[in-house]
């Protein structure tokens, strides 16, 4: 097991180091999704088994598998925790939203996007969700447009602020952010305090993704409305079985043949469920699974 650091260099280096050792098998949290194809042909022409973890390794057809969480559904859950918390189906809004996606070169953000998009979109064209900074995508091919590189926190807290500072200023009440993860949420939870808006008063719903300490705090405190939790340990379990499988040589289970298309193949893939987590299920979620202690979250 090594970590890369965050640095795409590295990581081929380490895998080159992994195929030169005689690894039979690769298990790979990909950095950036397209540049691997090289290094994974040498894997493949060592007849190594690739692993995709979490995120779709692309454009190369020498990845075998792909697990993950059911990314789309993630996002869907985020727009209809909106659609309900707005109660969009029989208020009349108009409400003010402001979307973002996450990191352009992750592929995994696409589905997220997507999935919430679907749900909210529609709305935005009837016009019950207005947004007045007008970074709308279109469709969901144009979720990179309003994607911030690398998850940054400080760079979804700059986005934000400079959208309540030009379209909010004149005091135009900010409803809804929609937040692909808890790394942007808190960001933007950031910009709001510091645009003066108050938890429990006028805080916009604010949606968020993995259940990251930080932000199960801010939900706590009312500065966030929710996340959607991914149990990682779900996810070490289900890879664990696909690597015994594989070396027992027996079939590997996958629950999807259709989704992941890495642009070169459509990669077998096994999709967990994710959970949505607030302040009403933080107990009965978090704690009672062990992912967090009590005293953790200082209940």
């Amino acid at each position: 097991l090594q970590y890369a650091d965050n640095e795409v260099d590295q990581q081929i280096t380490q895998l080159q180091n992994m195929i030169n050792e005689g690894a039979d098998i690769l298990v790979i949290a990909s950095i950036d999704g397209t540049a691997l194809a090289p290094i994974l042909a040498e894997a493949k022409a060592q007849d190594i088994t690739v692993i995709a973890y979490d995120r779709l390794i692309n454009e190369t057809p020498d990845v075998d598998y792909y697990a993950t969480f059911d990314n789309y559904r993630v996002g869907q859950l985020q727009g209809e925790f909106i659609r309900d918390a707005l109660d969009l189906e029989n208020a009349d809004g108009p409400f003010n939203l402001e979307p973002f996606a996450g990191s352009p070169d992750d592929n995994n953000a696409k589905f997220f996007f997507s999935g919430a998009w679907d749900v909210l979109l529609p709305y935005v064209k009837e016009g019950k969700l207005v947004v007045p900074s007008a970074k709308s995508p279109a469709s969901n091919d144009e979720w990179q447009s309003i994607g911030i590189l690398g998850w940054g926190s400080e760079d979804a807290q700059d986005e934000m602020t400079n959208r309540l500072n030009s379209f909010y200023a004149g005091g135009t009440k900010l409803d809804v952010v929609l937040s692909p993860n808890d790394s942007l949420a808190l960001g933007i939870a950031q910009a709001l305090e510091g645009a003066g808006y108050v938890p429990g008063e006028d805080w916009p719903v604010l949606t968020g993704q993995d259940g990251d300490q930080a932000n199960v705090l801010n939900i706590i405190a009312g500065k966030q409305s929710m996340t959607v939790w991914k149990d990682t340990r779900l996810l070490a379990e289900r890879v664990a079985t696909m690597i015994q499988q594989i070396v027992n040589g027996e079939e590997v289970e996958v629950n999807d043949n259709e989704t992941y298309d890495n642009g070169v193949k459509v990669v077998p893939t096994f999709l967990i469920d994710p959970t949505v987590v607030t302040a009403d299920n933080i107990e009965d979620t978090l704690i009672a699974s062990g992912f967090y202690t009590a005293e953790d979250l200082g209940l």
